[in-house]
């Protein structure tokens, strides 16, 4: 979405600073990084956390508590009437059935991105979510990082000429997180909600299966036909970093300064949750927020089928 969005999280004395009516139950599901973290949020006194209560968390591995919060079964999870949301915190390519079994038990939902490895199936359960009332939320904490507010600063209303986005990482299995283009969905994200919506022009993918290294190079255009390039390399000893060169008729972008650290940004996105739970967040904002997800996950597929 171009310019400031409301989606941004909203100072927390203007919206939540009444004392909850009500609190929504939650379940995570999947304590790994982005579970723990969630976790992490939901019991600490934050001013979104005050309208949630985490009663649980589920996992595939019998870990029975942690820090005194209890595991519970899926079942129950999806059976409790105490439960009324359910963070999606495991691997991507469980998000859609986590997703569908919740919304058919009549939940909310927060699911760390991509919320589904095709468009298709994304737009299904966003169907699914509006016939049973409920808020469907797909994390985006890459929009929340100083590094993107940064660069949204930089482009605004400069003309781009053309531009590479480098993302380097250490490996990762494709069988849990999914092709490429889809784990690494956050990258398309910036570019779309930096520079409009994209067209893929090809896309070629080098793989060393034995080495664990990968090399993902995507040529895409924006609508005025201006080339991005995006290339996504993983393997051992490659340090998480990003690296972006953008060519604007007034100048360029040649490196990403340091521009402090990320702080919070997953409880941010919580802000952001818990707006859309109390209805504070506009059906307009809602509808481009949608728009834009779905055009990122159309461009996740188109990449994989130039590459396979």
């Amino acid at each position: 979405m171009e310019g400031k969005s409301s989606l941004e999280p909203l100072e927390e004395e203007t919206k939540m600073n009444a004392e909850p009516e009500r609190k929504f139950g939650v379940v995570v599901v999947g304590v790994g990084r982005a579970g723990s973290v969630r976790m992490r949020d939901l019991r600490n006194p934050h001013a979104s956390s005050a309208f949630l209560n985490l009663i649980g968390f589920v996992s595939r591995r019998e870990l029975k508590c942690i820090d005194e919060v209890q595991q519970i079964s899926l079942e129950d999870a999806l059976s409790s009437q105490e439960v009324e949301v359910a963070y999606i915190c495991s691997e991507s390519t469980s998000h859609e059935d986590y997703i569908r079994q919740f919304l058919n038990a009549g939940k909310h939902i927060l699911v760390e991105y991509p919320m589904t490895l095709s468009r298709a199936a994304a737009q299904d359960l966003w169907d699914l979510a509006e016939q049973k009332g409920k808020v469907l939320h797909e994390e985006h904490v890459e929009l929340l990082m100083e590094e993107f507010a940064f660069l949204k600063k930089e482009v605004m209303g400069k003309e781009l000429l053309k531009g590479t986005l480098l993302f380097t990482a250490g490996p990762l299995e494709e069988e849990r997180f999914g092709f490429p283009a889809f784990s690494g969905i956050s990258r398309l994200t910036w570019l779309v909600s930096l520079f409009g919506e994209l067209s893929v022009v090809s896309a070629t993918l080098e793989e060393r299966k034995e080495d664990q290294y990968m090399k993902m190079t995507v040529c895409l255009e924006t609508e005025n036909k201006r080339p991005l390039t995006w290339i996504e390399e993983k393997g051992p000893g490659l340090k998480r970093n990003r690296h972006v060169i953008f060519h604007f008729k007034s100048g360029s972008l040649e490196n990403m300064p340091n521009v402090g650290v990320n702080k919070n940004i997953f409880l941010k996105d919580q802000n952001i949750f818990v707006q859309k739970l109390l209805g504070q967040v506009s059906e307009k904002e809602l509808i481009a927020e949608k728009k834009r997800i779905l055009h990122c996950l159309w461009l996740a597929e188109e990449i994989q089928k130039y590459c396979c």
